[in-house]
């Protein structure tokens, strides 16, 4: 039953071809009494289908097969719709589920203006059954129905934009784990580079002074300098073995690692894109020619528009947009990232080659430039750097 279930949800024009089964089975019952008071079956035929035939499209087409059945309303409404004694047909549900599906798959307005449709097709509805004493409750029954429907599509609505959105945090969580798995293998190997140079640079200095000694005393001396010189090639040899173990764990811990050059502003483009595979639209806006900036200051306008676009995945929450502008004059170069999210990267956000807002800073002073970072007027965070290119 499960796994029917699933395949029915991953199937679901399978479900709305049964509904509309169910439904054109109903109808053709009706279709001998309808037939009998001289309506046309070509036309009862064409309403039918008319109304029926959009609902296996309705999940993927919303719009286009909820007015395709308000046109079969319509068209029964005017072929057979004033003949008294004509009973509600089945099909006529299907008007209810299309307002249903527009409410749960597209948004208010649309499903306002289509409300008014049906409420209008039902007003002359009524007109036309005037002498019908039903008429008053059937127009009732009609209303409580389209109620119904409505607050129905509401409730699957808010269900489906609360899934979307938790679909949205936890690709966003994904991302901020790899990232953060990257981060830490960045310093642990930064660790070990450290040691790797702590213990060669030991290494070579006791070398250095051994061999001075040897120097020294290699003519007075010859025991002396032939103790140096022992002492010179063992160290050298657990120099050797240390250098081996250590970089064995570099090579070990990733085996394809790529050397490449540092970033520069023309990496920009690839983070924009990065960014919104994340699930963040970004634009970016890009005047002068950035591909022959001095190489320290296209590498600080990489590493920041790296670090606020992270901070707006993180921090700007979900329906966020951001933009990056980078203007080149002879003068100066002048960066901006602008998103219109409600979050604020209170805390300090660590990325490859900086510490948040504190790196970003530290970044355009080294340079001489200016930078700044806070609410954006207009809703949102905005960072700014301003870097002089002048001699």
């Amino acid at each position: 039953m499960r796994r029917f279930s699933l395949w029915m949800k991953a199937h679901p024009a399978f479900g709305d071809s049964l509904i509309a089964g169910i439904l054109l089975i109903f109808d053709m019952g009706i279709a001998v009494t309808t037939v009998d008071q001289g309506v046309s079956f070509s036309a009862y035929l064409a309403v039918t289908l008319l109304m029926l035939g959009p609902l296996p499209f309705r999940r993927y087409h919303p719009l286009g097969t909820s007015y395709l059945t308000l046109t079969g309303g319509f068209l029964q409404l005017f072929t057979h719709g004033g003949i008294d004694g004509i009973p509600v047909r089945m099909s006529d549900f299907a008007l209810a589920i299309a307002l249903y599906t527009l409410v749960a798959y597209t948004n208010r307005k649309t499903a306002l203006i289509y409300t008014g449709w049906l409420l209008a097709g039902t007003l002359l509805w009524a007109i036309f059954q005037v002498g019908d004493i039903q008429a008053v409750f059937l127009v009732f029954m009609v209303f409580v129905i389209f109620g119904f429907s409505w607050a129905m599509g509401e409730f699957v609505g808010a269900r489906r934009a609360y899934q979307s959105e938790l679909e949205q945090r936890l690709k966003l969580l994904e991302t901020e784990r790899d990232q953060q798995a990257k981060i830490a293998v960045g310093e642990e190997r930064s660790r070990i580079a450290r040691e790797l140079h702590d213990v060669v640079a030991h290494a070579v200095s006791v070398m250095i002074v051994h061999a001075d000694g040897a120097a020294y005393t290699i003519r007075s001396q010859p025991e002396v300098a032939e103790n140096a010189v022992r002492t010179i090639a063992e160290t050298g040899r657990l120099a050797l073995t240390e250098m081996r173990r250590l970089l064995g764990v570099l090579r070990s811990e990733d085996a394809e690692t790529q050397w490449a050059p540092q970033p520069d502003a023309r990496g920009v483009v690839e983070l924009a894109e990065n960014t919104r595979a994340a699930g963040v639209p970004v634009r970016l806006e890009i005047s002068g020619d950035v591909d022959d900036l001095p190489a320290g200051v296209g590498l600080s306008i990489y590493r920041i528009v790296q670090e606020a676009l992270t901070n707006t995945i993180k921090h700007a929450g979900a329906g966020t947009t951001a933009m990056v502008k980078l203007a080149r004059t002879p003068e100066e170069l002048r960066l901006e990232v602008i998103d219109n999210g409600f979050g604020t990267p209170h805390d300090v956000v660590k990325v490859s080659g900086g510490n948040g807002l504190i790196g970003m800073r530290e970044r355009a002073a080294v340079l001489g430039g200016e930078f700044e970072a806070g609410p954006n007027p207009g809703g949102g965070w905005r960072v700014r750097a301003i870097f002089p290119l002048a001699a």
